[in-house]
């Protein structure tokens, strides 16, 4: 299986990844509902397993674009869920911060702080892996994907998406492409 995937042409692997990053972000808002069934933990627990789709996908795309060992591939995937609590903690933050400004613009400068966050923790995380591109540029092009598209957050509050949202499918698929060409274009070098 690991041949078949390696052999597949490179944008036919962006293609599958983005659709998978689709997939895990039409599944995280409804994560949250199967996780109120879970009894205790804390909070950020139970943030962090909200993002568990999304660190499945991070798992794959790490094993199969970069020549890093599976323990490095689950490092990755915790390293996503820390990733996503800090997010959304950061984006809680700034938009206690931005109090008085207009519901759009805090919504705006919430999302772009939280992906900042999130993208930024998972690109210095999984650079210091063993196969982990060392190549500051290589990984600014994620954070910059990661950063704007979280300012899709003001989109799913103008329309006061609950189950769904335009944020996590968007952000998940942009950023898990920009890991698979970063951990490709390693692989080249």
């Amino acid at each position: 299986m690991t041949q078949a995937i390696a052999s597949e042409s490179p944008s036919r692997n962006l293609l599958v990844i983005a659709a998978g990053g689709l997939l895990s972000g039409l599944l995280t808002p409804l994560t949250p509902q199967l996780i109120d069934g879970i009894v205790g933990g804390s909070g950020n627990l139970r943030m962090a397993l909200v993002a568990v789709p999304f660190a499945v996908l991070v798992f794959f795309v790490v094993r199969r674009c970069s020549a890093n060992p599976v323990w490095a591939a689950l490092i990755a995937s915790v390293v996503t869920m820390a990733a996503f609590v800090c997010a959304v903690n950061a984006a809680i933050f700034i938009d206690g911060q931005a109090y008085g400004a207009s519901k759009i613009m805090r919504n705006v400068l919430a999302g772009l702080a939280g992906g900042f966050v999130g993208a930024g923790l998972m690109a210095l995380a999984i650079a210091l892996l063993p196969a982990g591109p060392r190549d500051a540029a290589a990984w600014m092009r994620m954070l910059l994907t990661g950063t704007l598209a979280g300012a899709l957050m003001a989109v799913d509050s103008a329309l006061d998406l609950d189950l769904t949202s335009v944020l996590y499918p968007v952000w998940q698929a942009a950023v898990a492409v920009r890991l698979a060409m970063v951990l490709q274009r390693g692989q080249l070098a």
